[in-house]
């Protein structure tokens, strides 16, 4: 399935890619469009065959008709038997979406609207902050939307608590009044550690302060029993079905606290956004389908390039927590060793995803993707216009840097415009030699720009929901579960094995090291 895009890769192999930009159209031909947005790909080592052997490929992976069987409520995450219908929850066209022959949209209708009147409560009352409280998709996905959309955000300050390190909420608490901070606990099963260690501390906090928890909380569970044991009023309990996977979340009761931050209205903007990728994902063919090229880029450069990671840069400071957000969606996604038959994969699963706001990352670590021995396949993304009006010039400059280094990775400088830099600088001989081999700059190496009007509800929406479908693709042609995540699940039982060693029992059973760094930290603590 793979021979021709293996061949595409070994022809591409020192291709230039400033070079294909002798084809004229080359722009335009390697871009997609939709809705305000502009995904070009053309700054990439992909020529014609190249992208028919990968559009050949996602067809032989059945990519379509697997997309087909998740939008029809199949349980394609077939380790735990359970359907997929994270886009459930942002279908306000009103058309039945079945799971076992249940209509689950009265469901999700009801429970968005019991979330818009708690969050206009909240909103129009004497709340002044909310402390959402969860971690991996229960937490990423909101703080990253609330942060991006900071320009909307109109209700009470949010914060946000993920880390079992006291620090996190001691930092968090630090200020606030527990007479007017509302606590959102997000854990659907109400027993994630982390969570409920932390959830804990915050009722201790307004209980020190004489203030009565119960008012102060609400939670997004599905485990009724156990969030009445904790004293919630079942009206202040949000619940979603096992069809949604935490890092798919935010399009629900996990999105509690961004509803509170930007209202409900706003709020489904941002869900009529992804719906709306959800449609062109559906119905665009291959070579005008986003999501479907931006997955194919990146298998191109991972899987037939080589590329180990991938950089994410967000020339856009409110999406700081992107990279993130990203790091959790394809890693945990895609981060797989086997297929879905329990086969050993025999092909790389997904890269490292990381990255940093732009211009920031220019000072930090675009000199190795710049100059490093490893090619960093970037990911741009850029709106065209900022909120803040007064600050155009701001914007310009951020503009004009996202272009500039994505021109710069591709056309590099090589060794004569080097030496006539230096030449100029008053070098000569040996010495002229030396600093001009410091100041080339190889190029020729790939990006991808997405590029939008301006950072909406809306557009936040598409952005989501089209990396969310880039994952499934990966994933498909993969051949691997997209919607499982087993490796997380080895470090939080060897965890719980830990604590009592950390409190005084027998540590002869663990190796050696481990032994060292119990005994290391007991010798501090006692």
């Amino acid at each position: 399935m793979w021979t021709e895009v293996e061949r595409a890769a070994e022809a591409a192999a020192g291709r230039s890619i400033a070079d294909l930009f002798e084809t004229a159209g080359r722009a335009e031909a390697f871009s997609v469009r939709f809705d305000g947005m502009l995904l070009d790909y053309s700054k990439t080592a992909l020529d014609e065959d190249a992208r028919a052997a990968l559009v050949q490929l996602a067809g032989a992976a059945g990519v379509a008709a697997r997309r087909a069987a998740m939008f029809d409520g199949a349980p394609i995450n077939e380790t735990e038997g359970r359907a997929v219908l994270h886009s459930a929850l942002r279908n306000l066209s009103g058309g039945a979406v079945m799971v076992e022959g249940e209509d689950i949209m009265p469901g999700i209708h009801a429970t968005r609207a019991r979330m818009a009147a708690f969050a206009e409560e909240i909103r129009q009352g004497s709340i002044t902050d909310v402390i959402n409280i969860g971690i991996g998709g229960s937490h990423l996905g909101p703080e990253m939307a609330v942060r991006a959309l900071g320009p909307y955000h109109d209700g009470p300050r949010c914060h946000f608590v993920s880390n079992v390190d006291g620090a996190d909420i001691a930092d968090t608490l630090r200020g606030l009044d527990p007479a007017t901070t509302l606590v959102i606990v997000a854990s659907k099963t109400f027993t994630t550690i982390e969570t409920m260690t932390n959830a804990a501390t915050a009722r201790a906090w307004m209980e020190r302060a004489g203030v009565d928890p119960g008012p102060q909380f609400a939670a997004v569970s599905s485990a009724l029993e156990k969030t009445a044991d904790w004293g919630i009023d079942p009206a202040r309990v949000f619940g979603f079905g096992d069809y949604v996977g935490g890092r798919y979340s935010v399009w629900g009761p996990i999105g509690l606290a961004v509803m509170i931050a930007i209202g409900p209205e706003r709020f489904e903007e941002f869900l009529t956004g992804a719906e709306a990728m959800d449609r062109h994902f559906q119905d665009a063919e291959p070579l005008e389908n986003m999501a479907v090229m931006l997955a194919l880029v990146g298998l191109w450069h991972h899987q037939g390039m080589g590329y180990g990671t991938r950089a994410v840069l967000p020339y856009d400071q409110r999406l700081a927590r992107l990279p993130a957000y990203l790091q959790q969606l394809e890693m945990e996604s895609n981060g797989k060793r086997v297929r879905m038959d329990g086969a050993p994969l025999t092909r790389p699963s997904g890269p490292v995803v990381w990255g940093e706001p732009g211009t920031n990352g220019q000072h930090a670590f675009y000199q190795l993707i710049h100059q490093g021995t490893a090619v960093v396949p970037c990911e741009f993304l850029v709106a065209a216009e900022g909120h803040e009006p007064d600050l155009a010039h701001h914007h310009r400059l951020l503009v004009a840097n996202c272009l500039a280094q994505s021109e710069a990775l591709m056309r590099g400088r090589g060794i004569d415009e080097a030496r006539a830099l230096m030449r100029e600088a008053g070098f000569a001989g040996a010495e002229l030699e030396r600093q001009a081999a410091h100041r080339v700059f190889p190029g020729n190496r790939p990006s991808v720009t997405l590029a939008y009007d301006r950072l909406t509800p809306r557009r936040l929406g598409q952005i989501v929901a089209l990396y969310e479908h880039r994952v499934f693709v990966e994933g498909v042609i993969l051949g691997i579960n997209s919607f499982d995540q087993w490796g997380v699940e080895l470090g939080k039982v060897l965890a719980g094995e830990m604590v009592p060693l950390l409190e005084g029992s027998d540590t002869t059973r663990k190796d050696g090291s481990t032994r060292q760094l119990v005994h290391f930290c007991k010798s501090y603590t006692g």
